[in-house]
């Protein structure tokens, strides 16, 4: 009896970490949120403070809360796909309902105490992307189930938002930093849209009427073409207009010739890639060292020539 209790108790705390989906979504938010606080500080010279790490963490939990509350939410469908009810931990059976909803509870009050804490415009966009992470997957709304709001939502919420937040935390001045915002947006809309070629068929048997469903896998997967390439113009003129400083492209082209060298055959999910979704792995990889190394040069911790 004494045994059999705390191997419950990790398989619950194991299968939380599961619903919480933690590895398709911090490898994103940790960049994007980094990004957006340094391009606040970059134009003053200035280094990022623990307000930052606040709003990060933050950050986190709310994605956290987004993808727990898909699972929760999504598991009667997955249920009905057997890779997929394999993956959720509600609809296999490792977390009820009820426990799920709980976590979820837990996690967006979690996230919302730090907004707070952090004040000003990143509370004001941290309460929004909670909101729109609640509308996305929750019955009646099911933002991700209607055409339009499908992808804008999602584009806002597990991006542009995070940019916006980290840069938010420092200034309340757009300047030119709407362009990075927009690249992310767009780069998760290519993302939304991959992802619902990938499950137009689980979708459309489950009933759901969005965007691919309305407007047919080919058309979508243009779209998600589309959205890459207004993405990376994006990126294009953010860098013309000076945001990032101009040693940082050094670091991109090493960490691009070292993912070269390397196969990448799947996409975030760890599915086989299709239509340019190797990309996804490894330019996440470049996107964390780039983050990464121009904090430590912000905080005086990496001396840059």
């Amino acid at each position: 009896m004494s045994q059999t209790a705390p191997r419950a108790t990790s398989s619950k705390l194991a299968a939380i970490l599961r619903l919480s989906r933690w590895r398709e979504h911090v490898p994103f938010t940790i960049p994007l949120t980094l990004v957006g606080g340094l391009l606040a500080m970059e134009p003053i010279g200035a280094a990022v403070d623990w307000r930052l790490f606040v709003v990060l963490a933050a950050n986190v939990l709310a994605m956290c809360f987004a993808f727990m509350l898909n699972d929760v939410e999504d598991a009667p469908d997955d249920a009905l796909d057997k890779s997929k009810r394999a993956h959720n931990v509600i609809s296999s059976g490792l977390l009820s309902r009820r426990q799920g909803l709980g976590v979820c509870a837990g996690t967006f009050a979690l996230s919302l105490l730090l907004y707070v804490w952090a004040g000003g415009w990143a509370l004001a966009l941290g309460g929004v992307t909670l909101a729109l992470c609640y509308l996305y997957s929750a019955h009646p709304f099911r933002f991700k189930a209607r055409p339009l709001t499908d992808f804008l939502s999602h584009a806002l919420m597990l991006s542009g938002l995070l940019v916006a937040a980290g840069y938010a935390t420092y200034s309340s001045a757009a300047d030119d930093v709407w362009l990075v915002v927009l690249a992310a947006v767009l780069f998760s809309a290519y993302g939304q849209f991959y992802n619902q070629v990938e499950d137009y068929d689980v979708d459309k048997s489950a009933g759901l009427q969005n965007t691919a469903v309305l407007l047919g896998k080919r058309t979508t997967a243009w779209l998600g073409h589309l959205s890459f390439a207004g993405a990376l113009v994006c990126i294009v003129g953010a860098i013309a207009q000076g945001l990032f400083p101009d040693w940082l492209g050094v670091i991109v082209g090493i960490g691009v010739l070292a993912c070269g060298v390397f196969p990448w055959e799947l996409d975030m999910r760890g599915n086989k890639a299709a239509f340019s979704a190797n990309l996804q792995r490894p330019g996440l990889l470049v996107a964390n060292l780039t983050a990464w190394i121009w904090l430590a040069a912000n905080l005086g911790l990496l001396a840059i020539v």
